[in-house]
């Protein structure tokens, strides 16, 4: 890449149209003195016969490419990400198996901007910051684990010490909340999207979602990565890059430290990397009181899902009880009250569900029937699993008093505020909705702790640690009921002990023995054409058959990215690297 000055530079250009990965040259509108100051301008160029939009991904040596015959780029538009951005999209397309121009349009601003503004930088590293903290960032960087209800500022302010710092949060509220806080302490901030422009001139801080890791930061000093365990930080459609990654890539390359801060850290981020927790008895001051409700020695077609200990908080009106169950609609497993067979679809084994018009419905192959029991002829059915909207009906008659449904396509963001007792009854997205309770309950915690995935048990986790910070610590009276049949389960005992290396480490030693990530690389390939790029990968990776698509397993991240470079990839492909489910 050039640095010498060109009186007419030829420049490469990546367009951010779908398919080919594949830049143009172009020549620039006008003559500049420093040619490198254009990579990741974003520009507009005619291709084809069309006019389409593209960031300059390159600028040629002196004299290294003639440009004789070359079309002239057509419109400056503004800004894009800066010049070390363009190598980590090549990185990231190749670990993701993406195109580097859905990253650089990560990175761009929202709207256009024509140049950068004035630094805002005070250089202020405000008061507490964190010991912890600071010793992990003094050697690198790495895990710091805070229980549910710990400040998270002192950790930030701790990079703060060390110049500009990029924070990634996983939801669009803690980021708001967070900013604003930061704000009232005197330092500069660039609340991100839409203080892009401010980010690219230059403040103490930028905080944002998953994109943040994109940021513009100049002279950056430090990053955080705020509750790394959420599911929230890796993109849900193709490419599904973590934003974790992003940012211990874009600190290695950089050479800053990169602080991950969890109450339960994942095997990925702990793996190779030191790890500071408070001392024991602040640690569990930082949790909430947990009850731990072993519902094995009651008949599962007989039982209720509200327990002793939840049926007594749902009637303390004072109280707001948060009842979590990640079931939609009215009932999905069912067991007959005649002869307690669970129902299972007569075509593909499948549990069976009432469909929304009557009748059994198998949610698996589409067969459906009338609402009878196969083996005895009863039409009597009990809920195994009820789903939310029937839930609703049972807590309100348990606790006397109105409950509100909260599933995952609710329109609404928060509807809840502290000081208003309530019920609430959910999917886990009621979770999202509600921001303070008394009373969290998982209702059946064990369909996720023995979902069919490997992540499952650091799923549950998170998902519970979030409720935990709904309700606060012990000293708050918060109190967390996990009703389960598997009360030995490591991650059943991290939560009530308070000690999430229990679950930790035996996830790792799971996923070790069977070389899952990160011990191991793993991409899931679904559409009709799947079978076409599983045929054209080398033998150094496995593929296997699975429910909708083909699983690609390989030794390493590296071995995984190198097999997909070289595979076919028709277009009805949907390929997932590293899929959190």
């Amino acid at each position: 890449m050039g640095s010498g000055a060109l009186s007419v530079p030829v420049v490469r250009v990546l367009p951010d149209r779908t398919g080919p990965d594949k830049s143009f040259d172009y020549r620039w509108p006008h003559s500049v003195d420093d040619p490198t100051s254009l990579l990741g301008t974003r520009v507009r160029i005619d291709l084809h016969g069309r006019r389409v939009g593209g960031w300059v991904v390159d600028v040629a040596e002196s004299d290294a490419r003639p440009s004789d015959g070359l079309k002239t780029v057509a419109v400056v538009s503004g800004l894009g990400p800066p010049a070390e951005m363009i190598d980590l999209a090549g990185w990231a397309a190749d670990r993701w198996a993406g195109r580097r121009s859905q990253f650089l349009s990560t990175g761009s601003p929202p709207r256009t901007v024509r140049a950068a503004g004035s630094p805002r930088r005070t250089g202020m590293a405000p008061q507490p910051n964190s010991p912890a903290a600071a010793r992990l960032l003094a050697t690198g960087g790495g895990v710091l684990r805070l229980p549910p209800a710990s400040d998270q500022l002192p950790a930030i302010a701790s990079c703060l010490a060390l110049g500009p710092t990029l924070v990634v949060v996983p939801g669009l509220d803690e980021a708001a909340i967070l900013a604003a806080r930061i704000r009232r302490t005197g330092v500069s901030v660039a609340h991100l999207p839409e203080q892009w422009s401010e980010a690219r001139s230059g403040v103490d801080l930028v905080i944002g979602t998953r994109t943040a890791a994109w940021a513009p930061v100049p002279d950056l000093g430090a990053i955080v990565v705020l509750d790394e365990h959420d599911e929230r930080l890796q993109a849900e459609r193709t490419p599904c890059w973590h934003a974790r990654e992003v940012a211990l890539e874009r600190g290695r390359r950089l050479e800053i430290p990169v602080l991950l801060v969890s109450p339960v850290p994942t095997v990925e981020a702990s793996e190779g990397r030191a790890i500071e927790h408070p001392p024991e008895d602040r640690e569990r001051r930082g949790w909430p009181k947990v009850i731990v409700d072993d519902r094995g020695d009651v008949e599962p077609w007989r039982r209720s899902l509200l327990g002793s200990e939840l049926i007594a908080e749902l009637r303390d009106s004072a109280r707001t009880v948060v009842c979590v169950m990640n079931v939609t609609g009215r009932a999905r497993r069912l067991a007959c009250r005649g002869c307690s067979v669970v129902l299972r679809c007569e075509v593909c084994e499948a549990a069976v569900s009432i469909a929304g018009e009557g009748g059994l419905s198998c949610p698996s192959c589409g067969h459906s029937r009338p609402e009878v029991c196969a083996a005895c002829g009863s039409s009597a059915f009990a809920n195994l699993r009820p789903g939310v909207r029937r839930l609703r009906e049972e807590i309100e008659a348990a606790a006397g008093r109105p409950v509100i449904a909260v599933e995952g396509d609710d329109p609404h963001r928060s509807i809840h505020a502290p000081g208003t007792p309530s019920v609430f009854v959910g999917t886990e997205a009621v979770l999202h909705r509600v921001t303070a309770a008394d009373t969290v309950a998982f209702l059946d915690i064990d369909a996720e702790l023995l979902a069919p995935r490997f992540r499952a048990g650091a799923q549950a986790l998170g998902l519970v640690a979030r409720g935990a910070r709904l309700v606060g610590g012990v000293n708050d009276g918060g109190l967390l009921i996990l009703q389960t049949n598997s009360p030995d389960h490591p991650v059943i005992r991290s939560i009530a002990e308070a000690d999430p290396s229990i679950a930790l480490e035996a996830d790792r030693g799971i996923r070790e023995q069977l070389a899952l990530p990160p011990f191991g690389a793993v991409a899931r390939a679904t559409g009709a054409d799947a079978e076409r790029l599983v045929a054209s990968l080398p033998t150094t990776v496995v593929a296997a058959p699975s429910t909708d698509g083909y699983v690609i397993r390989a030794r390493s991240v590296e071995e995984l990215t190198e097999a997909l470079r070289g595979a076919e990839r028709p277009t009805g492909v949907r390929l997932l690297v590293d899929p959190q489910r």
